[in-house]
């Protein structure tokens, strides 16, 4: 196997931290960018706050050498009065510094985008991603969320949104580029944010969680985002791939009655 090098946001903890680790085990380099100093699992730490434009293009310019991938992992959840900070490093912070890596990808490069399942609705939101799309900087996020009225739980939810669509924007330019973008969508992690979650949508996560069974474990999205950083996923190209334990199609086959459709007897509702 040839070694390759992956960098990764927010390595320090959650999903990232097993990101790290996963790529480590596997013979990997790993540059990891965090607000936080971490060390294990990784080669090289970069400084990173995404709230930063500074830090930002400070951090683009640490980074040695080429890269073979970036999982853009780090993200805030829906925590009230960091409304603008979601926006900014959920989707703005993390667009600039896709921008600023381009330069040290090696052809057939991998950008992994971490979306969520709350991000799925975006279908019925379409006006205000594309309003969110053509922000460049935080100095706009607050008036542009006074405009809309949103409260931290939307800003979750639309920051995902538009990550989903921002990969499928981005996936014939970066096939052109010679590189690949994907998202992943995770549903009801156990990370030490899990209490934001139940406490940001209540009674309907708690719903889907039980009847996943458990929630999804951080080192189960760790390596399906390896899997997508590693040229042995190739020919995906710009998807959105749900990790969720079934919750979405729970409730997709509950909102279109595909009751007729299952088969007969044995254990099966």
């Amino acid at each position: 196997m040839m070694t390759k090098t992956y960098a990764v946001t927010g390595v320090a903890s959650g999903i990232g931290a097993k990101l790290a680790q996963c790529l480590k085990s596997a013979g990997h380099t790993v540059i990891g960018f965090d607000l936080h100093e971490a060390r294990e699992n990784v080669d090289v730490f970069i400084p990173l706050d995404l709230n930063d434009e500074t830090s930002i293009s400070a951090a683009a310019r640490q980074v040695p050498g080429k890269l073979d991938g970036l999982c853009n992992n780090a993200g805030l959840p829906p925590r009230t009065g960091l409304e603008t900070e979601i926006l900014q490093v959920n989707f703005l912070g993390t667009r600039a510094l896709t921008q600023a890596m381009l330069p040290h990808f090696n052809t057939g490069a991998s950008i992994v985008n971490m979306a969520s399942r709350a991000g799925h609705g975006w279908s019925e939101n379409l006006d205000q991603i594309k309003r969110l799309g053509q922000l460049t900087r935080a100095s706009q996020l607050p008036q542009f969320i006074a405009t809309e009225g949103i409260d931290a739980t939307r800003c979750y939810n639309l920051s995902k949104e538009v990550m989903i669509l921002w990969t499928i924007a981005e996936a014939e330019a970066m096939v052109k580029r010679g590189f690949r973008i994907n998202s992943l969508s995770p549903g009801g992690i156990a990370t030490g944010i899990l209490g934001d979650f139940q406490k940001a949508f209540g009674a309907r996560m708690a719903t889907n969680v039980a009847r996943a069974g458990r929630p999804g474990a951080p080192e189960e999205i760790a390596e399906i985002a390896a899997f997508l950083l590693s040229p042995d996923s190739n020919w995906i190209k710009g998807a959105d791939i749900a990790i969720d334990g079934g919750m979405g199609a729970f409730n997709q086959s509950d909102a279109i009655g595909l009751e007729s459709l299952r088969l007969t007897g044995g254990s099966n509702p």
